[in-house]
């Protein structure tokens, strides 16, 4: 039972940090365009990049 006694003040910080850092990605804007990333590996670009003309 003493176990408990270093367990639970763990664990309830581990939670807290978690919650911190969840709330902290809502708050950069983690997750705004889920659709975007998904879709913009679909498609080409328009012109491939051109390495610069030696004259």
């Amino acid at each position: 039972m003493n176990i408990l006694i270093f367990l639970v003040p763990a664990a309830l910080l581990l939670g807290l940090l978690g919650l911190i850092g969840f709330l902290w990605s809502l708050k950069t804007g983690q997750y705004d365009d889920l659709e975007g990333a998904a879709e913009r590996i679909l498609f080409d670009e328009d012109e491939p990049e051109q390495d610069e003309k030696r004259d």
